[in-house]
């Protein structure tokens, strides 16, 4: 199902999801460049990314792709923010990681991993606050969980196993991984509180903790 939004409501919060997107996806760049580790999903895009040839971008919106196909069943409401989703962050990752090189420093890596999750967690308010509707990744985890499954369990679940998968595929794992998983949902909380807008008719705008950042 798509969700319906008024025109008016759309124009006023497209800006807000666009730049969210972007931040997003410079963030998850940033990582890739700091080399000490990514976050879930971004190990199994890497990994992808490695035994296929093609770009990380690519495998991001090619995943995207994928997951949505799987919302069929679980009957998720699409939203405008969930295709640009799908879309604007990989292309935001391969832009980036094409103007941005690799530091020789380890200072300088540290610093883009440090910068990674917190534009990550703006970008997150910033487009999960506008109300558009979900990425292809939260609605995954929010669909199954309305299933009767605990949300922690699910998140959990499908976190586990996209990283499984991505490291035996060559993705990179390290103190990077564990920073993101254990700061970005604090940081995503602090985010959606200051950057939430109000919600759309009866479709609220999902509240801190009930969805998780889509990467």
């Amino acid at each position: 199902m798509l969700q319906r939004v008024p025109s008016g409501e759309i124009r006023a919060r497209l800006p807000r999801l666009v730049l969210g997107l972007v931040l997003c996806g410079v963030g998850i760049a940033a990582l890739v460049r700091a080399e000490l580790g990514l976050g879930p999903w971004d190990v199994l895009h890497q990994g992808v990314a490695e035994l296929t040839g093609v770009t990380i971008g690519t495998v991001t919106v090619v995943v995207g792709l994928v997951v949505l196909l799987l919302w069929l069943p679980l009957r998720e409401r699409l939203g405008l923010g969930t295709l640009l989703n799908v879309i604007l962050i990989g292309v935001t990752v391969d832009v980036t990681l094409a103007l941005l090189e690799a530091p020789s420093h380890l200072a300088a890596r540290w610093a883009l991993l440090l910068l990674g999750p917190v534009l990550f967690a703006l970008g997150s308010g910033f487009y999960i606050g506008a109300g558009l509707g979900p990425g292809p990744r939260d609605g995954l985890m929010t669909g199954l969980a309305r299933r009767g499954h605990p949300v922690g369990v699910v998140r959990l679940g499908i976190e586990v196993g996209a990283l499984a998968i991505g490291w035996s595929l060559g993705g990179t794992v390290g103190i990077g991984t564990v920073v993101f998983a254990f700061g970005i949902g604090p940081l995503v909380h602090i985010a959606l509180d200051r950057m939430s807008l109000p919600p759309i008719g009866p479709h609220p705008v999902p509240t801190p903790g009930y969805v998780t950042p889509d990467g």
